[in-house]
């Protein structure tokens, strides 16, 4: 049967993205005779780019290739490339799940020459693979394809040689469209690559059309005519005055959504109708209980929330499986708000309890053929979603009390200037006590008014009276007029904040007869939105100065040796500005056209030592450290003892003890993270580390502390590993594909990797993707001490270790300690009285002292208690009546809050109905502590809070509680005794 696409074949996602990267694989070029090389996509964390938020296109991880600040050994590439478009610049968020195509995570398929091939053959390659039928094309009817060109503009001319190669291949030059720069002249920032493009667009049909059953010409109908391909000739280099000069060698960048042409092949409208996406919304249906029939347009509503949840989950499989978490700002925030959403849209589907870390599983088994590495992270994904989706749960809570309490406020702003006004707080007032007669006996005693202002503290009050108000206020003739508007910029706080749904807010609005000013709300969020997009402005690489961008690379050469005579001085840098010298006490940067010093790379810090003269007798400059600001450029920070200046001949000298001592705690690293792997579990993944020379620090993906035994079996793994001596070998040049898939190779968070990569290997024990420098052996590092352990953020831990002659003076540090203890205890170091160490005796020691001392404080607390309750005896007689209630005031210091409590429920009872005031002062900490209780016949006429808020007041704090007993605190000791005296004066107020 022929689909939508007129193809007589069904092509799955997985069979589209193969047949693609193969038939690129195919091309060949005639000067190298190599085809596209297929690339692995790289992290949606962007290596080295402070310019991106995500990964949003194939051509990300070339940018340096495109740049000329790298250099591969291939000219053509291929790419199925994992993207996320969800904030900043490009930000497809909002529009996930209610459109055909829109996607927070999708797969950008590409094609890629870098000086090789350009226009001529990406026009026939691309027309080729739409519509050939010959292996790994698709077949695609021509008479369903437009093109569109750069129409050309005042500084461009028309691409008329695009439209050339179009019409030779075959396209009907009415089928190809000019248009302007904003569609088809693709740059990459503000300077650098640029040029024309060419998109390719696919006829839907008239079921697609935006307004059934009218058809509109190309390119006037969005929906129905669907971009499928762009692609983009790099021809010019636009400088920063925007003078655009043509590139010596003009490349190529091409991408094609998987999504969009599955849905081509597959014969669909939605992208989410392919199977890319129909098993994922089953499961979703499966998981929230709530599964949605075709033939109910209805519940469209239900539909686009079961998109969301299958697209979200795709996101969050992958942005947590690339090393993000959720958090309050940059990646971890965009993360968050993927999964609460579609958390959100599962409890819009009537599923309450956690359900999207099970959809972790779903994405892996379908997506684990073409991201292998799926399989190894799906466990820990999911335990990082099930966290979030039970944190947020507690937010929901919080967040809509939090807007419950704006409600609230919003109506008190309402009545305060109407009940401060006459003659209309009258005729409320007369209203009110008609309505609140069955809700309070006493409704003055709600709320009254002071000097023109209401005092508000009864939310059945508040809402009792704005109801009042509110009916006041239909009337004509009480000339009312009653605002029902909540602050938008208030309510988008709390939505931005807290992550409380719209919808829910809108319905809460609603429910209290209120509207949320949606004018303020979005102008709230355009502010929002312009602040992300100005920390995320997606361009040109603005991380390191221009300076050292046009400088050739630097030939590393320490891996093998700790000296180079003779290297060139090719550049100074100093303050970012490139120099011709740098006088003796100067510091800067000093790049060098080869050396023997390692780059900060890898957690691995750079090496430290010496530039000598030309004549290698004397130090002209001290290094610190070694970076590399462009990819391959070695710049030296030194601390310049003579002038030192561009093309001199220095040597480099590396301070061996430095290096040696770094480079242990680097290979301790890999040992570390195989151990930790080998105990907790394969979850565990790096997520950050630093090697100097003073010590190791590890971060790992781990969701809890790791217990004590458990730090002690891997120092023992990886100690035992140090005793075997194991050889450490190093693997260089090695296809990254085999390093991967074959050695079985770990990458680490961070680093980038190129096509050939190092590859660390420790025996049978550990292999890892490493270009930093390591022991020969394992005995080199003469042992690893584990010092700490702790967490770094959610669901990341830290281990801290040192090696060698730091592990020495740790071992030290704790004879030391030991000898004390052994001191203390009264057993001799490294002897042990019955087997028992000094530790565990120590410890024991410990624990039977903190049990005396709770012996001591309960026995304190019992005398305490007698004290104030003889002091307390006579209650009856201690009371005094004001207005036929009796009040009892007291002072009780060095009683707790908690005897205070007990106290006054005993002191109720013996007399039977009153009110219990007791006060305590700590005089040392300048604290006060106030307690309040009512018996239940007097809770009607008056409270606890509003008695224990009136004598806070007067000794400098503040508090309150329930209708019957109440706490507050204060500061100001020397006012308690009258505050106590006055207790009784408080009430009698109160009781009107």
């Amino acid at each position: 049967m022929t689909n939508r696409s007129g193809s007589q074949r069904f092509f799955s996602g997985t069979q589209i993205r193969e047949d693609f990267l193969r038939f690129f694989e195919g091309k060949v070029s005639d000067a190298t005779g190599q085809g596209h090389r297929r690339v692995h996509s790289s992290s949606l964390v962007p290596v080295n780019d402070p310019t991106l938020l995500f990964t949003n296109a194939g051509m990300n991880q070339f940018k340096d290739v495109f740049l000329g600040n790298e250099k591969r050994d291939y000219t053509r590439a291929v790419s199925s490339q994992k993207c996320v478009r969800a904030g900043g610049k490009h930000n497809d968020l909002e529009n996930v799940g209610f459109t055909r195509r829109h996607h927070t995570f999708f797969e950008m398929l590409g094609n890629f020459s870098f000086g090789d091939y350009f226009k001529k053959d990406a026009i026939a390659y691309a027309w080729e693979l739409l519509t050939s039928n010959h292996d790994h094309c698709f077949g695609i009817d021509p008479a369903r394809l437009y093109v569109t060109i750069f129409e050309g503009d005042a500084k461009v001319p028309r691409d008329d040689e695009a439209e050339r190669f179009w019409i030779e291949i075959g396209v009907p030059k009415e089928r190809i469209f000019g248009m302007g720069a904003k569609d088809n002249f693709w740059q990459m920032g503000d300077t650098g690559p640029c040029g024309p493009c060419s998109e390719i667009f696919y006829d839907m049909g008239m079921g697609a059309a935006e307004e059934a059953g009218v058809d509109m010409p190309f390119p006037q109908d969005e929906q129905r005519y669907v971009e499928v391909w762009n692609l983009v000739f790099m021809q010019f280099d636009r400088s920063s005055d925007g003078t655009l000069t043509p590139l010596p060698k003009p490349s190529i960048d091409t991408g094609m959504g998987l999504e969009r042409i599955a849905a081509v092949l597959q014969g669909v409208l939605s992208n989410f109708e392919t199977d890319l996406f129909t098993p994922l919304i089953a499961r979703a249906e499966e998981l929230t209980g709530h599964k949605v029939e075709p033939e109910h347009a209805v519940d469209e509503r239900s539909r686009a929330s079961l998109r969301i949840i299958a697209d979200h989950a795709r996101a969050a499989t992958f942005l947590i499986s690339d090393g993000v978490l959720p958090a309050n700002e940059g990646r971890g925030y965009v993360l968050r708000k993927i999964l609460r959403r579609g958390i959100r849209h599962g409890r819009l589907l009537g599923q309450e309890k956690p359900f999207m870390y099970q959809m972790v599983f779903a994405v892996r088994d379908e997506m684990q053929t073409a991201y292998p590495e799926l399989k190894e992270s799906a466990e820990r994904a999911s335990k990082v979603v099930l966290a979030e989706e039970e944190q947020f749960a507690r937010v929901m809570d919080g967040a809509s009390r939090r807007f419950n309490d704006l409600i609230i406020e919003t109506k008190k702003d309402v009545l305060i200037p109407i009940l401060s006004t006459a003659p209309y707080k009258g005729f409320l007032y007369h209203q009110y006590e008609l309505s609140i007669a069955n809700l309070h006996a006493d409704p003055i005693a709600a709320f009254k008014l002071e000097q023109d202002k209401v005092a508000l503290n009864d939310r059945d009050a508040i809402n009792l009276l704005y109801d009042v108000a509110l009916k006041a206020s239909e009337n004509p003739t009480n000339l009312i007029s009653i605002s029902r508007n909540i602050d938008g910029a208030k309510a988008f706080s709390i939505f931005e904040t807290y992550g409380l749904p719209f919808d829910f807010m809108v319905d809460a609005a609603r429910d209290a007869m209120m509207y949320i000013d949606l004018v303020g709300f979005d102008a709230a969020k355009e502010v929002e939105q312009q602040r992300a997009r100005a920390s995320w402005k997606g361009g040109s690489q603005k991380s390191a100065a221009p300076v050292y961008r046009e400088l050739p690379k630097t030939e590393f050469e320490g891996y093998s040796t700790l000296r180079v005579d003779g290297a060139k001085v090719l550049a100074l840098v100093k303050d970012g500005v490139g120099v011709p010298e740098l006088k003796g006490g100067e510091t800067g940067e000093v790049v060098l056209d080869t050396t023997s010093f390692y780059a900060d790379s890898g957690g691995q810090v750079g090496d430290v030592g010496w530039l000598y003269s030309g004549d290698h007798n004397l130090v002209v400059a001290e290094v610190s450290g070694a970076t590399k600001p462009v990819q391959g450029v070695f710049a030296h920070k030194v601390r310049a003892n003579q002038t030192i200046a561009a093309g001199d001949m220095v040597d480099t000298v590396v301070d061996a003890a430095t290096r040696a001592a770094t480079i242990r705690n680097h290979t301790g690293t890999h040992l570390l993270h195989a151990a930790l792997r080998e105990v907790l579990g394969k979850h565990v993944k790096q997520a950050g580390s630093l090697n100097d020379a003073a010590r190791l620090r590890f971060d790992f993906s781990h969701f809890t502390g790791v217990a004590e035994e458990e730090l002690r079996e891997v120092e023992e793994i990886v100690n035992r590993q140090v005793m075997g001596n194991t050889k450490v070998e190093t693997l260089v040049d090695v296809p990254i594909d085999v390093a991967v898939n074959e050695l079985g190779a770990m990458a680490l968070f961070g680093e980038k990797y190129g096509e050939k990569v190092r590859v660390v290997k420790i025996g049978d024990f550990s292999t890892e993707l490493c270009g930093g420098i390591h022991t020969g052996a394992t005995g080199e590092i003469g042992v690893i001490k584990v010092v700490g352990e702790g967490s770094v953020s959610s669901g990341v831990r830290r281990v801290e270790a040192v090696s060698g002659t730091g592990a020495l003076d740790e071992f030290r540090r704790d004879f030391d300690v030991a000898k004390v203890v052994g001191a203390f205890v009264g057993s001799g170091v490294g002897s042990s009285s019955e087997g028992v160490t000094p530790a565990e005796a120590l410890r024991a020691r410990i624990a039977a002292q903190e049990e005396e001392m709770k012996k001591l404080r309960r026995e304190l607390d019992t005398v305490r208690m007698k004290a104030a309750s003889s002091s307390l005896s006579d209650a009856g007689a201690s009371a005094v009546e004001m207005k036929g209630v009796k009040v009892l005031a007291q002072r009780v210091d060095g009683v707790e809050k908690a005897q205070m409590r007990e106290l006054v429920d005993s002191l109720r009872i013996k007399l039977g109905s009153g009110v219990v005031v007791l006060g305590a002062a700590d005089s040392a900490a300048g604290k006060v502590s106030l307690i309040v209780g009512v018996t239940k016949d007097l809770t009607a006429r008056v409270q606890a809070g509003k008695i224990v808020g009136l004598l806070a007041a007067q000794v400098g704090g503040k508090g309150g509680g329930r209708p019957d007993l109440a706490e507050a605190g204060g500061s100001d000791v020397g006012s308690l005794d009258a505050a106590l005296k006055g207790a009784a004066e408080v009430v009698g107020g109160l009781l009107g």
